[in-house]
């Protein structure tokens, strides 16, 4: 059987010129940068379907994944297997989530999520400043031949990660996320992959129950781009952490929006939330500076200045902490 096809467009010779060649195994840094490269290209460019396992220290889920890239758009769908039916569509980076709650359908939106296994950005210089990449050795993935790369982080503030990459194709079969203590926090694996021949975009809709009513997700509605005003500024980041989106949400439950700002280093991200301090989180003056794991997942809130301040990220605890703390409200 044959795996994997390309779309052929004009508008796709970028891509397709990175994954024309086969894969030639050199220990030169420069190489393994350029096969990373290559992953973070296919997982875009070739049109695939399989079924990939997401592993956590909290729970195990199988996705079935269908994707095509017809030369300017990309197409995909996520299907739970495990659970409940919930389905993720993606087109172009534009994500929208139907997950079934009783009698309804909550209809989610959101914007530039990476899903496996898309993880790696297309620009690697940011990941280039933070980790050091090294080559290990191949195995076999989903019935593949994978040549391992091994990315470690250059301080303590990110994961390290290994990829196994298609010495054939370059996509990428496998990711795991490895904490400071060389401990598994996360592992995404393909168990099947195999070729999508159809151009048909039938397949690009979700499946659920129709008996039920769609509705909207209202919990959490944007208000504001990042140019509003405000009273804090951001000092002493994280080295190679940089802000890459802020918004002002409404959320059910609060009196006033609620601050969203998104840091990353081009592979972890790490999501800040500033609101005022009203009755509605008196319970958590009780303690002021609270840290929190789950998982690979990491949470601290503290207040300062009268507002709480909540840092979440899959990245270690000294990364939340040092976020959180380089908020600094105006006088």
């Amino acid at each position: 059987m044959k795996y994997f096809v390309l779309a052929r467009s004009f508008a796709s010779v970028t891509l397709i010129a990175i994954l024309c060649s086969s894969i030639t195994v050199h220990a030169s840094d420069e190489d393994n940068w350029q096969l990373l490269h290559k992953a973070a290209a296919a997982a875009r460019a070739l049109s695939y379907k399989g079924i990939f396992v997401c592993q956590t220290s909290k729970q195990i889920r199988s996705v079935e994944i269908t994707h095509m890239y017809d030369g300017q758009n990309e197409f995909a769908r996520n299907v739970m297997l495990d659970g409940s039916p919930r389905e993720v569509l993606n087109h172009s980076g534009n994500v929208v989530i139907y997950n079934p709650q009783h009698e309804k359908v909550i209809i989610e939106k959101r914007r530039g999520q990476n899903m496996f296994p898309a993880v790696l950005p297309l620009n690697l210089d940011s990941i280039k400043v933070s980790y050091n990449l090294r080559q290990a050795e191949t195995e076999r993935v989903a019935g593949r031949l994978a040549q391992v790369l091994v990315l470690v982080p250059k301080d303590a503030l990110r994961y390290s990660y290994r990829f196994w990459v298609d010495t054939e194709y370059g996509l990428l079969l496998k990711s795991v996320m490895y904490n400071h203590r060389d401990e598994v926090v996360e592992s995404i694996s393909f168990t099947q992959l195999g070729l999508m021949n159809a151009v048909a975009l039938d397949w690009f809709k979700p499946k659920i129950d129709h008996s039920k009513n769609y509705v909207m997700e209202h919990e959490a509605e944007l208000v504001a781009r990042a140019d509003s005003a405000t009273d804090w500024e951001i000092k002493s980041l994280p080295a190679g952490y940089r802000k890459v989106d802020q918004m002002m949400r409404k959320v059910q439950g609060k009196d006033e929006p609620v601050t969203h700002v998104v840091f990353s280093d081009g592979l972890a991200s790490v999501s800040l939330f500033i609101e005022h301090v009203n009755k509605h989180n008196k319970i958590k003056l009780q303690q002021k500076n609270m840290l929190s794991s789950s998982g690979n997942t990491n949470f601290y809130t503290h207040i300062n200045q009268g507002h709480l301040v909540t840092v979440v990220g899959d990245v270690p605890e000294a990364t939340v902490v040092q976020i959180a703390n380089a908020v600094v409200f105006k006088k």
